[in-house]
């Protein structure tokens, strides 16, 4: 992409001299990269995040490039890592084997006798799909113990939204037509157990279905609440509640203990409800064509190459915009990554993660911690009684940083050398299986849900826990020898970022325990509540620039991470003016200030751009604002932006001092 300024590790390289920063401090800074780069054909979108993907792809890829090559033994990690990627190069002998490994799930769902044999299939670890999907994850009432949940599912587009708003019309006529393809391909039509009619035919009867399924979802805001979304039932509310679904049969098969799930969360109550009463008087042969259309789909990228371009063509070009399928050995990296990722992870630290980089990060978390207590406890607008409760939950946080300290143990995957969809299917059967096995035992708080290898961070208000993998700990965000205004304005915004989740709508529901358990009292809550309906109505009237007017940011959907962001960057800016004071506001060798370079970091981490179906599909389904108004959305609210830049009415990101909304 571009390289950073080797005196403070901020690129000024990219700036588009004719875009003020009072005006789009995302245009100034990274104007004349938004003008010339080209987002590569295999991507939908470019973004420093992306790139720093592309450099941990290639490197992991060299890892398991090694283990192919080492004669390993076949039980080993590394025999694994390699036997699983070669698998997957094979392509000569995908395209020979054909659909003789599907075939073997195919006849078993087409072969299911009634109901029951239907419920107990869609709760194995290998069903393709179901009306509702099982995981595991803290109790929100306990932190301390596991418990079984169960959350909406049964469609193949990405959102309920797909099914009903008239902007994706044509999308819908492609999933069909997509539908169609896989049927002809696996030769379904006049299987004995479908209905009567061809391919197309199929095809309408699953969109006719999953249309009613849709209806029947939650929206994406409904689904962020976390007090709607805690629902415990016990054996007998569940067989009442919803006395058309057969629990016996769905937990047999998933292979879930009695004991485990004799008391589950239900994510969706609503929707639970409805959609037994369809799964219970929806014809045999309709349920059988879903499943076996969802199990083709799922197959298709592990099969020959008529079942991969057909799979692409929907998932990738339609959904995405993406011009070109990824390079074969990319999505074999894919793969192996997904399955054995800690495996890889405990060999890509050794080799790219210096121990100074943690310490350094150590030091960065515990600058933004220290910003974040001073700023809570002068915090004008909350209370002391909730000030206090704040403060407790801020010095419960856990800090994760690199990786694990104790790596997963994949002795029981088994890697079968002549099946790659067999060995696909003990994936998901291994997965399932460790999921399954930690209900009943007390919470593993060392455990990670990423791999080191992520470029990604995040917060885990069950466990209270923030966790920067190590492969985000590069430039733009991180620089061991960066300049502190561009290390807090990248990293120290990220690590302000995922702390101020904590402290989000959602996170603050949560103590310092990680229970949901209010710790406000009521009028500090409804003054929470009343400065981020400001925040949503800010965020609701955002066009993206490259889509055309009708297209807006869902303020209420994005809420999250929008407080995270505008927590993160203020306080992150408390943080280095804590660390070096008045220099802040010294003016350096590139002509600004450090407080200036701060914004500037912040501004150039949300580098990017998206194909047009990328960018309409992410307003639909990713809590993220895009990453112009990530950059911009947020410095209009700072009053230190204001002052650095002198911002002035008329500009175009001045907001009155009435309008700012401050939160933490």
């Amino acid at each position: 992409m571009t390289s950073p300024d080797s005196m403070t590790g901020l690129d000024l390289t990219q700036i588009d001299e004719s875009v003020r920063p009072q005006d789009d401090l995302f245009g100034f800074i990274n104007g004349a990269w938004l003008a010339s780069a080209e987002i590569p054909a295999d991507k939908p979108s470019y973004s420093e995040f992306m790139r720093l993907h592309d450099l941990s792809e290639e490197r992991v890829r060299g890892i398991i490039e090694k283990a192919a090559a080492s004669n390993a033994p076949a039980d080993s990690n590394e025999g694994k890592i390699g036997v699983l990627y070669e698998l997957f190069m094979d392509e000569a002998r995908l395209n020979e084997v054909g659909t003789r490994d599907l075939e073997p799930q195919l006849e078993r769902i087409l072969g299911l006798a009634d109901r029951s044999a239907l419920t107990s299939f869609t709760g194995e670890a290998t069903a393709p799909t179901g009306i509702i999907a099982l995981y595991v994850w803290t109790d929100a009432n306990d932190p301390d113990r596991y418990q079984a949940q169960l959350g909406q599912a049964g469609l193949g587009l990405p959102d309920e939204s797909f099914y009903r708003d008239e902007q994706y019309g044509a999308i819908r006529e492609a999933y069909v037509d997509y539908l169609a393809t896989l049927a002809d391909l696996a030769q379904l039509p006049g299987c004995a157990g479908l209905p009567d009619g061809d391919a197309r035919a199929l095809a309408e009867t699953v969109m006719d279905l999953e249309t009613r399924i849709a209806k029947e979802h939650v929206d994406v805001v409904r689904r962020r609440d976390s007090e709607k979304s805690n629902n415990p039932m016990n054996v007998a509310e569940r067989a009442s509640a919803f006395p058309s679904f057969d629990w016996d049969a769905y937990f047999e098969g998933a292979g879930a203990k009695a004991e485990w799930v004799e008391t589950i969360n239900i994510n969706e109550p609503e929707y639970t409800a409805a959609i037994s009463k369809l799964w219970g008087s929806e014809s045999l042969e309709n349920l059988r064509a879903w499943l076996a259309l969802h199990a083709i789909d799922a197959a298709a990228p592990y099969l020959s190459d008529d079942f991969v371009n057909a799979h692409f063509a929907f998932h990738g070009a339609t959904l995405s915009g993406t011009a070109e399928i990824r390079e074969r050995w990319k999505r074999g990296v894919s793969l192996v990554d997904s399955a054995l990722g800690e495996a890889v992870g405990e060999k890509y630290v050794a080799e790219y993660f210096p121990p100074e980089a943690k310490e350094r990060m150590e030091q960065l978390v515990e600058a933004l911690i220290t910003a974040y207590r001073e700023s809570i406890s002068s915090l004008e607008w909350m209370t002391p009684a909730t000030r206090e409760k704040a403060l407790a939950k801020l010095e419960k946080f856990t800090p994760k940083i690199g990786h694990p300290e104790t790596w997963r143990d994949y002795s029981s995957l088994t890697i079968d050398p002549d099946s790659l969809l067999a060995t696909v299917g003990n994936i998901a059967t291994f997965t399932h299986n460790f999921e399954l096995a930690k209900l009943g035992r007390s919470v593993d708080r060392g455990e990670w849900h990423m791999t080191p290898q992520t470029v990604n961070a995040y917060y885990n208000p069950g466990a209270n826990e923030i966790v920067f993998p190590a492969a985000i700990l590069q430039p733009p965000y991180f620089g061991i020898d960066a300049d502190d205004a561009v290390n807090f304005g990248g990293i120290g915004a990220v690590i302000g970022h995922e702390i101020g989740h904590g402290f989000d709508d959602q996170g603050s529901k949560y103590d310092g325990d990680g229970a949901l358990k209010s710790w406000w009292t009521e009028a500090d809550r409804a003054e929470f509540e009343k400065r981020t309906r400001s925040l949503i109505a800010d965020y609701d009237a955002m066009s993206p620039r490259n889509l055309s007017d009708e297209h807006h940011v869902n303020g209420a959907f994005t809420i999250g991470e929008n407080i995270g962001d505008l927590g993160g960057l203020t306080i992150a800016l408390k943080a280095y003016l804590n660390e070096v004071g008045e220099a802040a506001h010294e003016v350096g060798s590139d002509g600004y200030t450090g407080i200036q370079r701060l914004f500037l970091s912040w501004g150039a981490v949300w580098r990017g751009k998206n194909r047009e179906a990328d960018a309409i599909r992410r307003l639909a389904i990713d809590p993220h604002a895009p990453m112009e108004f990530r950059a911009n959305g947020v410095v209009r609210h700072i009053d230190a932006f204001h002052d650095a830049f002198e911002v002035k009415e008329g500009d175009g990101l001045f907001l009155a001092p009435e309008h700012r909304v401050s939160i933490w």
